[in-house]
């Protein structure tokens, strides 16, 4: 006589890639998601943009609040755009930890205490992709110079490396996969439906041993299963749709110091937003890069300036080349008619890099067609100090996700309107 014992599924078994990660949820009763919404007719745009080591407070930082502040020396290359946005002091995650901490910039978790948390340290772009799921091409583009910042995260906990060659970026935008490469993408999107099909029957098995309780939420799991399968199909269809032309020329992979590769990677994450190809995209700036062209020291070298005056300067000199880049972005982005629409976050998980700290972090909001307030200058007392988890709350609320909480937020961002 055969015997049925109450199935089981690894709950560490996740499904991952097309920018999608799925866990079973713990059932209390047995001991042992989320469904992306239909974007809105005029789509909303995020950019993510994380430097590793920050920007020098001295100089990042403006002396007065309010709109009417005298622009600081790191912000000067975007004296245009000041109406555009709103430069934060005193916000952060109240993590520790140096360089071992500024994974958290977009997540607010770190990932050694990220399983302490239902979405562990998923940082806020993968939120917005997965709210976007495949209505473009891809749900959300990384990119960056030398080996990134380690600044997105999924859900699942793992790290999503940047591409750093705009060659390759280029490729994936706008040049066509040969018909062999699609065959072999074909199938390996119809192994993952595989798995699918595995886990629902394995899930459903399961449902007649769980309370009504746990038949919820499993319900709700099943409900993400039915998404996940939505985007594979969705994914299938995208790889018989043309790619958009590039209104530029194409870009040759060739030898370049990659900090000279940055406006370049500005110009294709505009394009990328212009033509609808994702509409969440990152980039990482890492605690080094090669550059022959400014003519300074070691950038990292240059960050523990201990307030030298001659490091100081050189150090002006990076992270003002890196800010006129940004500008850069802000120009294309107002020039394809895209700022109201697109909200642009700039940022660091490192407040000082002088001396390691990720307190009172530098961080910059701009566009999203919302009322920009200046320089907005949030308590500094511990007791009333506002999370930079609250402002990704407000951010992601801005995008279109409906949520009530994000990393280590106590609510909104009530400090400024944001949506």
């Amino acid at each position: 006589m055969k015997t049925h014992s109450t199935p089981t599924i690894d709950r560490r078994h996740f499904l991952r890639g097309l920018g999608v990660s799925l866990a079973l949820p713990a059932f209390n009763s047995l001991n042992v998601g989320f469904a992306a919404t239909a974007p809105k007719a005029d789509p909303r745009r995020l950019i993510c943009i994380g430097n590793h080591l920050g920007f020098w407070p001295g100089g990042f930082f403006p002396t007065a609040e309010g709109r009417d502040y005298a622009i600081s020396q790191t912000l000067a290359p975007l004296q245009e755009y000041r109406s555009d946005f709103t430069v934060f002091s005193h916000l952060d995650h109240g993590v520790k930890g140096g360089h071992g901490a500024v994974h958290a910039f977009l997540t607010g978790v770190k990932k050694d205490e990220s399983p302490g948390f239902a979405e562990k340290n998923i940082s806020i772009d993968q939120v917005a992709a997965e709210h976007v799921g495949s209505a473009t091409r891809y749900p959300s583009i990384t990119a960056g110079i030398g080996e990134g910042t380690d600044m997105c995260w999924n859900r699942a906990g793992v790290r999503l490396p940047p591409v750093n060659n705009p060659a390759r970026l280029f490729e994936a935008l706008f040049v066509e996969a040969s018909a062999g490469e699609k065959a072999t993408e074909r199938g390996r999107l119809s192994n993952r439906a595989s798995v699918l099909d595995a886990l629902c029957e394995s899930a459903k098995l399961m449902a007649g041993n769980l309370d009504a309780s746990d038949r919820s939420k499993l319900d709700q799991y099943l409900t993400s299963v039915r998404d996940v399968e939505r985007r594979l199909q969705m994914s299938d269809a995208w790889l018989d749709k043309p790619k958009p032309k590039s209104p530029i020329d194409a870009i040759k992979d060739e030898e370049r110091m990659e900090i000279e590769e940055i406006p370049l990677f500005m110009d294709l994450m505009t394009l990328a937003l212009q033509t609808d190809s994702t509409r969440v995209a990152t980039f990482e700036v890492p605690l080094g890069f090669h550059t022959n062209d400014l003519d300074v020291g070691s950038y990292h070298g240059l960050s523990h300036h201990s307030k030298q005056e001659g490091l100081l300067t050189q150090l002006q000199i990076v992270e003002k080349y890196l800010m006129t880049q940004f500008a850069h972005l802000l120009g294309k982005l107002k020039e394809a008619g895209l700022m109201d629409s697109t909200l642009v976050v700039i940022g660091s998980g490192m407040g000082n890099a002088s001396n390691h700290s990720t307190s009172d972090l530098p961080v910059l909001l701009a566009g999203g067609g919302i009322k920009h307030q200046g320089h907005l200058v949030c308590p500094e007392e511990d007791h009333k100090r506002v999370q930079l988890s609250n402002l990704w709350l407000s951010t992601l609320q801005w995008f279109g996700v409906e949520r009530e909480r994000f990393g280590r937020s106590t609510g909104t961002f009530t400090p400024m309107k944001i949506g």
